[in-house]
């Protein structure tokens, strides 16, 4: 009997629970929830914790099914210096910083040396065709040859005729290759040869002569080639031609000097 009016009594406190959360519902109030826990010795009913959460928000808490937390067990790394310690230099307990073992690099395996190029002996190259006349062309030819490279651009640079600038760009390109590509010495090269060829082909066009007749005028397009080859620079050039202008000096007779008599007499003739 005891036990059929305790399970009447819990279904009753059910029914009225539902009956509260229908109500609130529809008034949209907020639910108020009653433990259905009594205490028998004192007779006095206490309420639980009020919750304030809306109807949603308590169905979600109620039938959400629980999630676990998965536990990261703490690593402590003994041999690591506190950040405190590294930035203000601080040892660790006992006056010694620990070592820490720092990832070993991979050695990088030498590669076998490359063996050096011989120089070469000498480099061509030529301007492109361009017009301009082969005997004004040849004009600066003559004045480029046997000179050292460094010193025929300077020619180049301060010459005042129209294909000087052409002539220039092209020596310092000749330079510029033979150093790196056929590893020969930029401050010993020198234009040992230069030439001047016509063009393939030589523009022709009529020209209106007196009387009804006509002429025919070329115009000419022409190109230098040079060859460069390693040589003395112009220091050296210059120091033997000194050598040998004060090698012609002879005194007036007073001193004699360190040089073979020619055509000497049996005897002295005064």
């Amino acid at each position: 009997m005891l036990l059929f009016g305790t399970i009447s009594q819990f279904g009753l406190h059910q029914v009225a629970i539902m009956q509260s959360f229908a109500r609130g519902i529809g008034h949209g109030c907020r639910l108020r929830l009653y433990s259905h826990r009594e205490t028998r010795a004192s007779g006095v009913n206490w309420e639980s914790r009020r919750s304030y959460f809306g109807p949603l928000q308590w169905i979600k808490e109620k039938f959400a099914p629980a999630t676990k937390k998965a536990s990261v067990p703490e690593v402590k790394h003994l041999d690591v210096p506190s950040a405190e310690n590294a930035v203000f230099g601080e040892a660790d307990a006992g006056g010694v910083r620990p070592n820490v073992s720092k990832p070993k690099k991979k050695e990088r395996q030498a590669s076998p040396e490359e063996p050096k190029r011989k120089p070469a002996r000498e480099h061509k190259y030529s301007t492109a065709n361009f017009k301009i006349s082969h005997r004004k062309l040849n004009m600066l030819g003559r004045q480029i040859s046997g000179k050292p490279i460094d010193h025929a651009i300077m020619q180049m640079q301060f010459s005042e005729k129209r294909a000087s600038g052409r002539i220039k760009s092209m020596l310092s390109t000749a330079k510029l290759h033979a150093s790196v590509y056929k590893n020969m010495d930029p401050m010993k090269l020198i234009v040992s040869e230069a030439w001047v060829t016509k063009g393939p082909k030589q523009l022709k066009r009529l020209e209106p002569r007196g009387r009804g007749k006509f002429g025919i005028r070329v115009h000419p397009d022409s190109r230098l080639n040079v060859i460069l080859r390693p040589g003395k620079t112009f220091e050296e050039l210059q120091k033997e031609k000194r050598a040998m202008r004060l090698k012609r000096i002879v005194s007036a007779g007073m001193v004699r000097e360190d040089v073979p008599l020619r055509n000497p007499a049996s005897n002295w003739q005064w």
